[in-house]
């Protein structure tokens, strides 16, 4: 049987905002006994594909903090794998371990980033119109420039309007 406590920690008061630094002054975890940390306190993660994935959310939405795994693609891990959308953290060893390696047949993470790396130098290589576009730091698929893009484009510099020749005649 395991029993659970509380384990409170102090805050340092210097930490907290301006609202909230007479009020609070310690934070109580729930603790098992013979864990590690504070008092007890445990916090375990599960690593899938060099991530470490939440344990407090459904195995759908965890699979999606790994970059290359999205929502369609977690998806359909889950239905190849015939696995119900529990929470992480109750995942048996087995169940992670046919996880890792379902997971690991699909380009993720640093591959999936090299890979895209690579064709962007290959078409600014090549100097093609979308390489050119990515080596002036401007919008790739079209969007227009003349008000938006931004992000791609920098903090756009003011420029002085011309006075028309009617408004000097006042």
């Amino acid at each position: 049987m395991v029993t659970l406590s509380m384990v409170s920690v102090p805050i340092a008061p210097s930490s907290l905002s301006l609202s909230t630094r007479g009020r609070i002054s310690f934070v109580s975890f729930p603790a098992k006994k013979g864990g590690i940390g504070h008092g007890g306190l445990r916090i375990e993660c599960i690593r899938i594909g060099g991530v470490e994935i939440p344990n407090h959310k459904r195995v759908e939405y965890s699979l999606q903090y790994i970059h290359g795994i999205g929502r369609s693609r977690s998806r359909q891990i889950l239905l190849d794998l015939n696995f119900d959308n529990k929470i992480t953290k109750d995942l048996s060893e087995e169940e992670v371990i046919t996880l890792r390696k379902e997971v690991g047949k699909y380009m993720i993470e640093g591959d999936l980033k090299r890979f895209n790396r690579v064709a962007i130098e290959r078409l600014k290589e090549i100097r093609c119109y979308k390489g050119i576009r990515h080596k002036l730091g401007l919008p790739v698929r079209g969007q227009r420039t003349k008000n938006n893009c931004r992000t791609l484009k920098g903090k756009g510099a003011s420029v002085a309007k011309k006075k028309s020749p009617a408004s000097q005649d006042e």
